[in-house]
Formats: C-alpha cells, sequence, structure tokens
C-alpha cells in the first residue's frame, strides 16, 4: 500500500475538480493532490467539437452509466454518459455556454439562507474566470464599446467563451419564425435572463474544444506543490473521531493502476466526482441514509439520508420536420464528397460541420402565457436521426428539442453493492408529475406553433416525428415517454440546504453536514436545477467554494479578516 500525506485532496479531475486543483495551488504551501479515475485528456476527440460522437459511449472517455427502467418513459432505459478524463464532463459535453437564469440563484439563496448565493452575489464568480469573445480588445466589437457587456462579462481569465463558426439558413429562419411567434431575439443568453432566440455561445478556442482540463489544470502542472494522479479511483473516505469526539474526514483510499493507495489530508478532503460519483461515494464510505447502508452490509457513519436524494435533469422531447429546398446536414453526409467538404472545411479553417456544439441554435419561452418566466429550452439543429449515437436521416430534415427547464420530478442515486466498481442504481424518475407530463405535451404543441409560422414556409415544413396524429395531452404525455431523452444534467443530489433541512447534505459554505473537513464541490450541490445548460454553474460553484476554503485556510492560519492568498502577478 501506498500512504502519502497533503493539504487538500480533490477527489474527481472534472469541471470543478481541475478549477479547484488550479485555485488552491496558487498557495505554495499548499500541497494539494488531485485524483482522477479516468486517463489523461490526450484522446483527439476530446478536443475537436464534433468528436463527442466518439467521446459519449466510448469508455475511454465515459463511464458508461445507465438508467433504471423508468415508468414515465414507458419502461425505456437511457444511456447516462459522464466524463470520464481530466476535464469530466466538459471533454465530452455540448461546449455549450449558458448560466441559467437570475431566478436560480435567487431561489438558492432563499432557500439556504444564504443571500451570498443570490444573483448578483454570485455573478462576479462567473466573471472570475471567463474570457468572453465580445470583449476581445477591450471593447464590445458590435457597439464600440465595453460597459453594456463588461458588467456582466469577464475577459482575461481560463474559460474561454466564442461564437460559433457556422450558421445555416434554416436555423435562421427558424429564429425568424420564433419571432413571429412571440420569442424576442437576444444576442447573450447570459445577463440573468435568458428568455429569447439565437446562437449559442460556445466554450472552444479558434475551433478547438476548450475543456477545463486545458484551461484551469494544464497552467498549474508546472507547480511543484499540485500533484495529479489519474487512473485513481477512488473507493472509500476514511474517518477518525477529532478531540471532542467529532467526526472528521482524514483522506481516502482507493486503487491506482492496480495498486491499493491511501492518502492523508491535513486540511480537507473535497469530492468534486459528480452528481453520480459523488453521491455513490459518500454512500460506500458510511454517509447516507443508515437503513438502507445496512441493508447492504456498510456500517453507517453518518446519518444522511439526503445523500444521493433530489436526482432532477432535463429531459428532451425531439421534434423532427422534413423540409425542401433546405441545406441540412443529413444531405451533406450523404455522400463522400459531402463528408470530404465538411472535413477539408475544418483542416483549413477550423469551421463548418466539425467545429458544430450538438446544438447551434438556442430558443428560451414559455410553455404558455401563465408561466411568470422562460421554462422552456430549444435546441435546435439542421440534422435528424432516431436516436443519438445513430446515422443521420437521408432525407433533408431538422429536429427541434424541447426540454422543461425546471422539472418537479424527482429522482436518486444509490449504489447497488459494498463494491465500488458496481455502478449505482440511477433512477431520475422522469415524467412522474401531472405538471411536468402536461408541460410535455404544451411543449410539442409549441414546438408545431414556431415551424407553422411564415419564415419557414419557404421550405414546407412537414411534421415527420412525433406525427401530426398526437394532440390530446394524453396522447403527447405518453409519447414524449417514448420519444424522449435526457440532455445530460444531472444535478441535486447532495443537495445544499439549512441544517433543519432533512434532505440538505452540505450547508451554503459547502460542508457536509456532521462531517469535519469534508466538502462537495459539484453539480450535486444545486438545491434546484439551473434553467439551462449545467456546466458553466458548476464553475461558478467551484469558483466560489475556492474563495470559501481560502476564507477558511486564512482564519486557520491567523490571516487579517477577509485576507486571502493570491499568486504573485
Amino acid at each position: 500500500m501506498i500512504a502519502k500525506a497533503f493539504d487538500y485532496i480533490i477527489i474527481g479531475g472534472g469541471s470543478a475538480g481541475c478549477l479547484l486543483a488550479n485555485r488552491l495551488s496558487r498557495n505554495p504551501a499548499n500541497r494539494v493532490l488531485l485524483l482522477e479515475a479516468g486517463r489523461k485528456d490526450d484522446y483527439h476527440w476530446i478536443h475537436i467539437p464534433v468528436g463527442y460522437l466518439y467521446c459519449i459511449g466510448n469508455p475511454r472517455t465515459d463511464w458508461l452509466y445507465k438508467t433504471e427502467a423508468e415508468a414515465g418513459l414507458n419502461g425505456r432505459s437511457l444511456i447516462y454518459p459522464r466524463g470520464k478524463t481530466l476535464g469530466g464532463c466538459s471533454s465530452i459535453n455540448g461546449m455549450i455556454y449558458m448560466r441559467g437564469q437570475a431566478r436560480d440563484y435567487d431561489h438558492w439563496a432563499a432557500l439556504t439562507g444564504d443571500a451570498s448565493w443570490s444573483w448578483q452575489d454570485v455573478l462576479p464568480h462567473f466573471k472570475a474566470h471567463e474570457d468572453h469573445y465580445r470583449l476581445d480588445g477591450g471593447q464590445d466589437p458590435e457597439t464600440g464599446g465595453n460597459s453594456r457587456f463588461s458588467d456582466l462579462h469577464g475577459h482575461g481569465g481560463e474559460w474561454r467563451v466564442e461564437k460559433q463558426r457556422l450558421r445555416w439558413d434554416l436555423l435562421d429562419a427558424f429564429a425568424d419564425a420564433a419571432v413571429q411567434a412571440g420569442v424576442p431575439k437576444t444576442e447573450d443568453f447570459n445577463t440573468g435572463d435568458n428568455e429569447g432566440v439565437g446562437y449559442f455561445d460556445v466554450n472552444q478556442r479558434a475551433g478547438w474544444r476548450w475543456n477545463t482540463s486545458k484551461a484551469f489544470l494544464r497552467p498549474a502542472l508546472s507547480r511543484p506543490n499540485l500533484t495529479v494522479w489519474t487512473e485513481a479511483q477512488v473507493e472509500r473516505l476514511l474517518f477518525e473521531a477529532d478531540d471532542d469526539g467529532a467526526l472528521r474526514c482524514r483522506g481516502a483510499r482507493g486503487n491506482r493502476a492496480g495498486e491499493t493507495v491511501e492518502v492523508r489530508a491535513n486540511a480537507e478532503v473535497i469530492l468534486c466526482a459528480g452528481s453520480i460519483g459523488s453521491p455513490q461515494i459518500m454512500q460506500l464510505s458510511g454517509l447516507g441514509d443508515p437503513a438502507f447502508l445496512k441493508s447492504l452490509g456498510i456500517e453507517p457513519v453518518a446519518d444522511l439520508p439526503g445523500v444521493g436524494g433530489n436526482l432532477q435533469d432535463h429531459l428532451q422531447i425531439r421534434t423532427v420536420f422534413k423540409v425542401t429546398g433546405a441545406k441540412t446536414l443529413n444531405a451533406l453526409t450523404a455522400s463522400l464528397f459531402g463528408k470530404m467538404t465538411i472535413g477539408m472545411e475544418y483542416a483549413l479553417k477550423r469551421s463548418g460541420p466539425m467545429s458544430m456544439s450538438p446544438s447551434q441554435l438556442g430558443a428560451f419561452t414559455r410553455s404558455d402565457e401563465s408561466q411568470p418566466h422562460a421554462n422552456l429550452e430549444y435546441h435546435v439543429q439542421p440534422l435528424s436521426l432516431e436516436a443519438f449515437g445513430q446515422p443521420l436521416h437521408r432525407e433533408p430534415a431538422f429536429t427541434v428539442s424541447v426540454c422543461n427547464l425546471n422539472p418537479t420530478s424527482r429522482g436518486s442515486v444509490r449504489i447497488r453493492s459494498k463494491d465500488p466498481k458496481d455502478a449505482p442504481a440511477i433512477a431520475p424518475n422522469y415524467l412522474t408529475t401531472p405538471e411536468d407530463r402536461r408541460i410535455a405535451a404544451d411543449s410539442i404543441r409549441q414546438a408545431r406553433h414556431i415551424v407553422s409560422q411564415p419564415a419557414l414556409s419557404r421550405y414546407a415544413p412537414v411534421e415527420w416525428k412525433p406525427g401530426v396524429a398526437f394532440q390530446s395531452d394524453e396522447e403527447l404525455a405518453k409519447l414524449a415517454g417514448d420519444i424522449a431523452s435526457t440532455i445530460f444534467h444531472p444535478v441535486g443530489t447532495t443537495k445544499m440546504g439549512r441544517e433543519d433541512d432533512p434532505l440538505a447534505v452540505v450547508d451554503s459554505r459547502l460542508r457536509v453536514h456532521g462531517v469535519r473537513g469534508l466538502r462537495v464541490v459539484d453539480a450535486g450541490v444545486m438545491p434546484t436545477i439551473t434553467s439551462g445548460n449545467t456546466n458553466s454553474p458548476t464553475l461558478m460553484i467551484a469558483e466560489k467554494a475556492a474563495s470559501l476554503i481560502l476564507e477558511d485556510e486564512g482564519r486557520r492560519a491567523g490571516w487579517p479578516r477577509g485576507q486571502q492568498f493570491r499568486e504573485a502577478g
């Protein structure tokens, strides 16, 4: 057995873990260890934007999870990709830069009783690591000034945000149709109110995927106080009693390249293994519902019934429309010449379909007039296929996928046994509330309404899937169960909340209730899901967590109140 000691042990080298490794190792006095179960991010398909097609479902980069058979999906099970490589999900995701809505964070502040989670308070943490293209050269290239965007965006940080390097006439026509249907155009989805239609901004640099390993970890690797172990899977946390009898997390035990390793933390252990991995490790370690743990032969260490509960995810319903006279990716990829053209464009210009995120055009709107805010997100694509990973259709068509931003269904993540190699049981419980089923039906009707607008008439769109035969609420809700799929945004399984909340796992400083020396910093701490893609909110959480950890470090070191260590220069 290998045994080593560090100040901070970060478990999980994904989005949050890479940022935290950077921030905590800025102080050369801190010895920081980052543990990642996957391999290095040196697989070429990680870095080519369209490479997500070859990373999802690939054991080189994906944990290959699946959900349980879902009653709300009429007995179907879905693939549930999670990144297993440095950079985590930022190495295999859709690259869409999306913060959500201001009300998401104001709601967190109300739930936790901590105003520092409000939109105005978390905005500086978004900006701290942002490098937004609109502020290149010190000013907004469209307006000639920077005040409008510099108030909301950052520049010079590690996390690059760029415009997509493509456009499609068909998508432009859909945007015009959305405006005709009452959805305003927007030039920025990240102002705190994302209602509108426009092209998504993406986390890319010059046509390459920009993952968190490249952004945050690589610049810090030269620091002698930062150690990174890949292919190191944590199997359980280690605990001891403090002098006063209180429970403290002292380290972790796991397997690194076939050898048992045990690592000790002088300051803190920080779980960044994600909404699936973090509750799995906690349950394996005896943190969770005592009755459930005992049923698996695990001795409970702390009574935390919320571990693995409160799972929330975005479920998208894919509607497909055949078109006439429109350029689509279906047609472009139907021939060898078309595929060669796509490859040459990317090789020469780093643009075109190979630079695409999975969705290019987005729209946020309301499922009906009674909604007080945008509660639907559309992902619009100039292509169609039966399911993710399958070949594109040969007929020219486009896809309008829509998801309920604020689902009321709640699921769970639970280990199946004491064996760390056993994948946990993931049960999102999609479409199990009347509200979610009603919004699913309304969202399909609204997609039809937008596509029926005059702006798209020149392409003569015809509904292909699900088909106009389905009209009633009951028919459409059942149909949604047949055709809907996740867009891979699981959150909430280590919920942040007050101590009197029976399902809360961490407090508002992300410290595990009842356990000293242990925090969770990943999407699992979200008490409710954000209104959009979840990677950038996870980075904000990590940025804020770094500040909280450094504040606590300063107290232990006796620094003046509010002072934190900052790397020279």
